[in-house]
């Protein structure tokens, strides 16, 4: 990335259908000046020249100083919309960027890709604007961001002005989720808050409550506590009763491809699912074994191996 940094230059001008045309008409009125020596012509192609200089001058201002934060979602699942935030920040302190388009740009083997696009039509001095575009990843795995491409067309459409910023990040792609066939995701049923002495139609019995975190179930928030304390609870259970599911994935050293994706992306639904019902959750493979648990932590640790999974020796490395 360094390399292609210091070869590139600062900016990138391309001239777009009209700007072509109004090139083509300065070098006929040009042309004509010079055959004739008319002043008016000459006056004529001193304005189209200056316009052109104009055109270069605003373009410039609205490039220089722009800044731009990329906030990737906690979670980026295969096959899914999943919504990345930006952040265009200008940092001039007088002058005003209109008309900024932004391509987010993946690295890959096969070179750059974009990502997604977006826009913004006014970005104040030394202010800031929220865009965002959704990302859908086609394969699981990891990938890593290279940077944008910022360009504008401002003011008069007639050229494309680019430059690059690097903002390198990686991320891990879940495996896609896949609905379920009927019957997989049956749904154990909630607690109520008339069950005798916190006794759930599992076996649990609630030892206590706590803050809701991300990737708890919405089964296990104590509805008439948290609405007391103005904030969701979640009660904790214990006891031998408590719903226990254990995905199995197998993937022969010769399985195909397509069937190694299709499996994984079960295993994926299975566990993204039955944890969202509050069930305790493991992940059996080859050679690794998880135990069941819950929680977002757990959630993750179970996709991630999933996104690194390959019937070779990436499952035993894992």
């Amino acid at each position: 990335m360094r390399k292609r940094s210091r070869l590139r230059p600062p900016r990138a001008l391309q001239a777009t259908r009209a700007g072509w045309c109004f090139i083509a008409i300065i070098i006929g009125v040009g042309f004509a000046a010079l055959n004739t020596g008319n002043n008016l012509l000459y006056l004529v192609l001193a304005l189209m020249l200056a316009f052109l200089v104009l055109s270069g001058l605003l373009s410039e201002t609205s490039l220089r100083g722009i800044r731009i934060e990329r906030s990737l979602p906690r979670e980026i699942f295969a096959a899914s919309p999943n919504r990345v935030v930006l952040c265009v920040h200008n940092g001039q302190r007088r002058n005003s960027s209109f008309a900024i388009t932004i391509e987010d740009r993946l690295d890959t083997a096969s070179g750059l890709e974009v990502a997604g696009r977006t826009f913004v039509l006014r970005v104040g001095a030394g202010s800031s604007e929220h865009r965002s575009y959704l990302f859908e990843p086609a394969r699981r795995g990891e990938i890593e961001f290279d940077g944008f491409r910022v360009s504008t067309r401002f003011p008069f459409g007639l050229f494309v002005k680019s430059r690059e910023l690097d903002l390198p990040a990686r991320a891990i792609v879940y495996p896609a989720v896949v609905r379920l066939p009927p019957g997989a995701e049956a749904v154990a049923s909630a607690t109520t808050d008339e069950e005798p002495s916190g006794a759930s139609n599992q076996g649990d019995e609630i030892a206590g409550l706590r803050e809701f975190e991300p990737g708890d179930s919405l089964l296990r928030v104590h509805w008439r506590s948290s609405a007391r304390a103005g904030r969701l609870l979640v009660g904790e259970r214990e006891g031998i009763a408590a719903a226990e599911f254990e995905v199995q994935l197998r993937l022969p050293p010769d399985t195909p491809e397509t069937l190694v994706e299709e499996r994984v992306a079960v295993a994926a639904s299975q566990v993204v699912t039955h944890l969202e019902l509050g069930r305790r959750v493991g992940l059996r493979s080859r050679t690794t074994l998880f135990a069941p648990a819950t929680g977002f932590a757990h959630r993750s640790e179970l996709l991630c191996f999933l996104a690194r999974v390959a019937p070779d020796s990436s499952e035993d490395a894992a």
